[in-house]
């Protein structure tokens, strides 16, 4: 039988926030608490922690003390921005992956979000539309409002793991675009208006109608990234949903 592995300072410190049942926001163990109760080096602790304040597990305030973090998607979202970036066999490959995850999100809910709209109007979600298309005819890009869109549309989505993913997924998206360099969208106007043929499809509560939207409203972008990756030295194409 193998030996029974040890578990390290960072697996400890994480079973100890489970048995006490802390929640994000709670004050975590005093140093010398966790020295104690767990029989390790100051110093153990210390580098523990380190390593759970970068996975969001817990918030060092400073002159207040440790608290449980609030659990963030931050460092999925900052590993996913490095591995785009550092990614130097297909520069491409991770965004257009991001986004294949991002397009399977938003069809995911679709019988979801269709249920619930039927036979409503959606002011709001009209309104940030409008914004990018004003901004398109000034020649000017529009992530706030595409971004404030999506987010206000997911939002309504019972699982609240899927909001949080898909906003995970846009900021890696928008923050590794202009690190690649990649081509700006040629069929802006196109992306415009896909948005607001999601809203129709939603309102009338048809499902086959809303995903064929979502396609739409991806199409420019896969076919622009799938054009990058042919163009990438030493790149596999693949064709994204």
């Amino acid at each position: 039988m193998a030996p029974t592995r040890r578990k390290s300072v960072v697996e400890q410190i994480q079973d100890m926030i489970l048995d006490l049942e802390l929640r994000p926001g709670d004050p975590m163990p005093t140093e010398a608490t966790l020295c104690e109760d767990l029989g390790i080096s100051r110093s153990s602790v210390r580098e523990a922690m380190r390593t759970l304040q970068s996975l969001d597990i817990v918030e060092v305030r400073h002159g207040h003390g440790t608290y449980v973090g609030q659990l963030s998607l931050s460092p999925l979202v900052t590993g996913l921005i490095f591995r785009s970036v550092l990614n130097t066999d297909n520069s491409f490959a991770t965004l257009r992956d991001v986004v294949s995850l991002r397009i399977a999100l938003d069809l995911g809910v679709a019988d979801e979000l269709c249920a619930q709209h039927a036979s409503t109007t959606n002011p709001e979600l009209r309104g940030y539309v409008e914004e990018m298309r004003t901004r398109t005819a000034a020649g000017l890009p529009f992530p706030e409002a595409d971004g404030a869109f999506h987010s206000r549309l997911l939002s309504q989505v019972g699982n609240s793991l899927v909001s949080e993913l898909a906003a995970a997924f846009w900021e890696v998206h928008t923050k590794v675009v202009p690190l690649l360099g990649f081509p700006p969208n040629t069929e802006i106007e196109h992306t415009v208006e896909a948005h607001d043929a999601i809203i129709d499809a939603l309102e009338a509560g048809d499902t086959a109608a809303y995903r064929a939207a979502v396609l739409d409203h991806y199409a420019p972008l896969t076919r622009a990234i799938e054009k990058a990756t042919a163009d990438s030295p030493g790149a596999v194409p693949t064709v994204a949903p």
